[in-house]
Parts: C-alpha cells; sequence; structure tokens
C-alpha cells in the first residue's frame, strides 16, 4: 500500500530568505571589491599651484592681495544685493506647532 503521509513544503519564505541572503553577500563583495579596485588607482597629477610652492615666502599679516583680487570699495551695490543681504528679521521656521506659547493661545 502507498504511504499517505503528507510531505511537509518548506515555507517560501525560508527561500526567499536565502536568496536576500546571498544577494546581500555578493553585494558586499562587489562593493568591497570595488574599495580595492579604487583605492589602488594612481592618483591624478592635478595642476600646478605655484604660489603654494614651498620655496615661495609664506604670506605676512599686513600683506595684502594683489589689486585684481581685491573689491571695489566705492562700487554701487544693486537693489536686489542689498535685499539678499538684509538679515532676516521674522518668526523662525519651525517643523512643529508652537504649542504653549503666547502666539498659540486663543484669548480667555
Amino acid at each position: 500500500m502507498a504511504n499517505n503521509k503528507k510531505h511537509e513544503q518548506k515555507s517560501r519564505t525560508a527561500g526567499v530568505s536565502t536568496l536576500r541572503t546571498v544577494a546581500l553577500a555578493a553585494t558586499g563583495v562587489a562593493v568591497g571589491l570595488f574599495g580595492v579596485l579604487l583605492a589602488r588607482r594612481k592618483p591624478s597629477e592635478g595642476h600646478a599651484a605655484p604660489d603654494l610652492a614651498l620655496d615661495k615666502p609664506r604670506p605676512e599679516a599686513g600683506d595684502r592681495a594683489p589689486q585684481a583680487f581685491r573689491p571695489d570699495p566705492t562700487a554701487p551695490v544693486s537693489a536686489a544685493d542689498r535685499e539678499a543681504l538684509r538679515p532676516a528679521t521674522g518668526p523662525v521656521p519651525t517643523m512643529v506647532e508652537p504649542r504653549g506659547s503666547m502666539a498659540s493661545q486663543t484669548g480667555a
């Protein structure tokens, strides 16, 4: 006679969990290899900065910037620039409702 025992199937979540674990491990290995390859890369040379050379004298406290880099103190300031630099005098923005302050009380 045939054995009529019901075979218990593995739950589907066990397979999904295993698949997620394998995918996470593979992603970790790939990120690690990418990091190793990135660290072994030869750095770029960049551009020369002759004013920062070691044999150049360091600027003193009284030294001034070259004339071409100094702002013109007599230049007119536009209204848009003046408005952009105006200090903020309104209320501070907040993410929560002000509870318990005088502004939130409705009188009584």
